[in-house]
């Protein structure tokens, strides 16, 4: 349960509170399944503080530290962590569906299984975050930052993901079905038998990426940079490749049945085996 009395402190306010966390250096805030639903917690100190399964619905976290925090579990639907600095912190599990983690920093959190649905991750700071397993289905995540950041198995479905970096980023198997990854930075990334049906993918750049086994049906790839992309076995059906850079790829055993490569680059392309299923 949680500690009443770092509570009471905290409803004072975050003038008090870091007031006091101040003098009290050493003590680690306990907030273990508190209710805070709609509190007002900007700009407060709350780096370590233990809030697992604390009900956090509409609370404003708005530029709190809570750096090494834990919140795995916590109830943060709808609340606003709009440049918040969450460097470290556990989110594991924790419910964010519909929250604002705008400009938000996430260097090296723990966000396995985290429910991300409908957020907003506009210009979000990612650093080797773990995102494995993650929903961020129909979240906004223009120009967001994945450095070398673990999203396999992860669900980004209709996910606006525009000018994102995801530079060598994991995303094997994961579900970006019908997302929008137009001019977003790929490059490197492995998206091993990623669900990419549908997908915007135009003018992205996808030099070196690991696509191999991938689904990209229907995707639309015009003038994306696919310069030494491995793309053996990939379903390629119907997918729009004009424009596209194709130098250097690997394209043995993919499925390209009416898929569209006008003024495309394929100049030194690997083409042993691929396979053109008949109409």
């Amino acid at each position: 349960m949680a500690e009443q009395q770092h509570l009471d402190l905290l409803q004072q306010g975050s003038t008090a509170w870091n007031a006091w966390r101040g003098v009290h250096r050493d003590i680690q805030p306990d907030f273990f399944g508190a209710d805070l639903s709609e509190a007002d917690l900007s700009e407060a100190n709350l780096s370590k503080a233990d809030l697992s399964e604390a009900n956090l619905r509409g609370a404003n976290l708005e530029w709190a530290f809570l750096t090494e925090a834990n919140l795995s579990r916590a109830n943060l639907i709808g609340a606003n962590l709009g440049w918040a600095f969450l460097t470290e912190a556990n989110l594991s599990r924790a419910n964010l569906s519909r929250a604002s983690l705008r400009e938000a920093f996430l260097s090296g959190a723990e966000l396995k299984g985290a429910n991300f649905s409908g957020a907003d991750l506009r210009g979000v700071k990612h650093r080797g975050a773990n995102l494995r397993e993650a929903n961020l289905s129909g979240a906004n995540l223009n120009n967001a930052w994945f450095y070398r950041s673990n999203l396999s198995a992860a669900h980004l479905s209709n996910a606006d993901l525009y000018g994102a970096c995801l530079f060598k980023a994991n995303l094997s198997k994961t579900n970006i079905i019908r997302a929008n990854l137009g001019g977003a930075n790929l490059s490197g990334a492995n998206l091993s038998k990623a669900f990419l049906s549908s997908a915007d993918l135009s003018e992205a750049n996808l030099k070196g990426a690991n696509l191999s086994k991938a689904y990209l049906n229907e995707a639309d790839l015009r003038e994306a940079n696919l310069r030494g992309a491995d793309l053996r076995s990939a379903d390629l059906r119907g997918a729009d490749l004009r424009g596209a850079n194709l130098s250097g790829a690997w394209l043995k055993g993919a499925i390209l049945d009416k898929s569209s490569f006008g003024k495309a680059t394929l100049s030194s392309v690997q083409t042993a085996g691929i396979i053109i299923a008949p109409p």
